[in-house]
């Protein structure tokens, strides 16, 4: 989808859905964690989302692209969403934003 002003609006909205999800076990939203590699808008407002664990046996595996996928579906206009984990590249502390460093204590 061509970033258009409605592209960019939905994208926008897609990442205020994704910091509403929280990592169980870090209080800090998937978003800030660092798990969204990438978001991508297809025609007819498909969202694509591809999204790492912190680590590949994470008790919540099956239920946090769940989560996520319900997220994006509450925004208004998006007709699916696909949520895809990879572990490549493996997720560290240097995927965590400002924020949830902040957040953490650690900066």
């Amino acid at each position: 989808m061509e970033e258009t002003p409605k592209y960019l609006e939905l994208e926008s909205k897609v990442v205020d859905a994704l910091k509403t999800v929280f990592d169980p076990e870090i209080p800090i939203n998937v978003y800030e964690l660092g798990l969204i590699y990438n978001i991508t808008i297809v025609e007819n407002c498909f969202v694509n989302i591809l999204m790492t664990l912190t680590a590949p046996n994470c008790p919540v595996a099956e239920s946090l692209p769940v989560d996520i996928r319900n997220a994006i579906l509450q925004i208004e206009g998006v007709k699916d969403a696909f949520v895809e984990i990879t572990f490549d590249p493996p997720w560290d502390k240097d995927n965590l934003s400002e924020a949830a460093l902040l957040e953490l204590g650690l900066l």
